[in-house]
C-alpha cells in the first residue's frame, strides 16, 4: 500500500524536467513518479530538507540539484539554459495559512514574486515547451455558488488566498500576452505520506492517534473543504503536461482536480479515527481566522477536455497515507 500503480508514458523518457518546491508534500511525489518514469528531472530546492521523503529515501540522489531560490530570475535563467529543461512544474510557494496571516510580506514575495521570476525565465528561454504552475481553491476565495467551476472568478481576500490568486493571473497573463505555453491546476487541499506540516489536519491528526493523544482541530470543525490524495495530484499534473503538448489550445488554461466530495474538517478526522480504530474524540479550539467557511471543486472541465480521472478513492488514499505515518513515525 505504499504507492499507486500507474502505466508509464514514453512521452517522460529523457524529457530534461525541472521542479521548484521539490521537497515539498507534492514536490516529492512528483519527482518520485517521474523518475519513475525516466525523467531527467532537476530539482530546485531552497532550504536543505533532511525529513523530506526525497532526501530520506535517498530519491535526491537520482535527480540533479540546484540549491536557490525561485525568486532569483538571473537563477532561473541560467538553470532552464544550462539543463535545457524542456518541461516545468513550478510548485515553489508558502503553503501554511497560519505563516501568511503571521508573514504575509513573506508569502507575497515568494508565491507572487516567485511566479513572476520563473514564468519570465520561462519566456526567455527557448527551450521550454509546456509549464504547469500550481495554484490552488483557494485562489476563488469565497463563493456562494458550489462547486466552484474554473469560470468562477479569482477573487482571495487573505493573504494565503491573494497571494493564489495573483500567481494564478500572472499565469493566464504569460498565456495571453506572449504566448507561454502553460497550464495551471487549481485543487483543494492534498494530503498523503511526507507531510512533516504538523498543523495540518491529515498528519496532525494521524500523529496524536499514534501517541494516544486527542486529535486537535484548530477550528470549529464545520469549514468545508476538497481534500485529494497526493498521488492523484502528482498524477494529474503529468497529464496535464502531456496533454498540453498534444493540445496547444489548452494553453492560459486552468483545470480542477477533485474527488467531487466536500468534507468539513470533522468529517475528515472522523475518517481518520475510523480507520485507526481509534476511541479518541477530536478537541474542538476554535481559534482559526481568516478561512474560507466553504471550498469544493468541480472536475468536470478535466474530466471531459483531459480525459482525467482519479486513481483511487479519498478512503483508500487515506489507508495509504496512514500506512505511510505509522511506518514514518515507528522508525522516526
Amino acid at each position: 500500500m505504499e504507492s499507486l500503480e500507474v502505466r508509464p508514458s514514453p512521452f517522460w523518457q529523457d524529457r530534461p524536467t525541472l521542479v521548484t518546491g521539490a521537497t515539498g508534500l507534492l514536490g516529492q511525489w512528483l519527482v518520485k513518479r517521474l523518475v519513475a518514469e525516466g525523467a531527467a528531472v532537476v530539482c530546485l530546492v531552497r532550504d536543505w530538507a533532511p525529513h523530506s521523503d526525497l532526501v530520506r529515501t535517498g530519491m535526491i540522489e537520482r535527480v540533479q540539484v540546484v540549491r536557490g531560490d525561485v525568486r532569483d530570475q538571473a537563477l532561473m535563467e541560467r538553470v532552464l539554459g544550462e539543463y535545457e529543461a524542456d518541461t516545468v512544474f513550478h510548485l515553489a510557494a508558502q503553503t501554511i495559512v497560519g505563516v501568511a496571516n503571521a508573514n504575509p510580506v513573506s508569502t507575497f514575495e515568494t508565491n507572487v514574486g516567485g511566479t513572476w521570476s520563473i514564468l519570465e525565465a520561462c519566456r526567455r528561454s527557448p527551450r521550454v515547451k509546456h509549464v504547469v504552475l500550481a495554484s490552488s481553491d483557494k485562489a476563488y476565495g469565497s463563493h456562494e455558488t458550489l462547486p466552484y467551476d474554473e469560470a468562477a472568478p479569482l477573487r482571495g481576500r487573505y493573504p494565503y488566498d491573494v497571494s493564489k490568486s495573483c500567481a494564478d493571473l500572472i499565469a493566464q497573463s504569460y498565456a495571453a500576452s506572449f504566448g507561454l505555453p502553460i497550464a495551471v491546476t487549481r485543487c483543494g487541499n492534498f494530503f498523503g505520506g511526507g507531510d512533516l506540516n504538523w498543523s495540518r489536519i491529515v498528519p496532525g491528526t494521524i500523529r496524536s492517534i499514534l501517541r494516544g493523544r486527542a486529535p486537535v482541530i484548530r477550528s470549529d470543525g464545520k469549514l468545508v473543504r476538497d481534500y485529494l490524495y497526493v498521488e492523484d495530484g502528482a498524477a494529474a499534473y503529468m497529464l496535464l503536461a502531456e496533454q498540453l503538448a498534444r493540445q496547444p489550445e489548452l494553453r492560459g488554461e486552468a483545470f480542477n482536480f477533485s474527488y467531487e466530495k466536500e468534507m468539513t474538517v470533522l468529517d475528515i478526522v472522523r475518517l481518520v479515527l475510523r480507520l485507526m480504530d481509534s476511541p479518541l474524540q477530536p478537541e474542538i479550539r476554535n481559534e482559526a481566522s481568516n478561512e474560507i467557511p466553504r471550498q469544493y471543486l468541480s472536475a468536470a472541465k478535466a474530466r471531459h477536455l483531459l480525459e482525467w480521472s482519479p486513481l483511487c478513492r479519498l478512503e483508500d488514499g487515506m489507508r495509504m497515507t496512514i500506512h505511510w505515518y505509522r511506518e514514518f513515525l515507528a522508525h522516526d
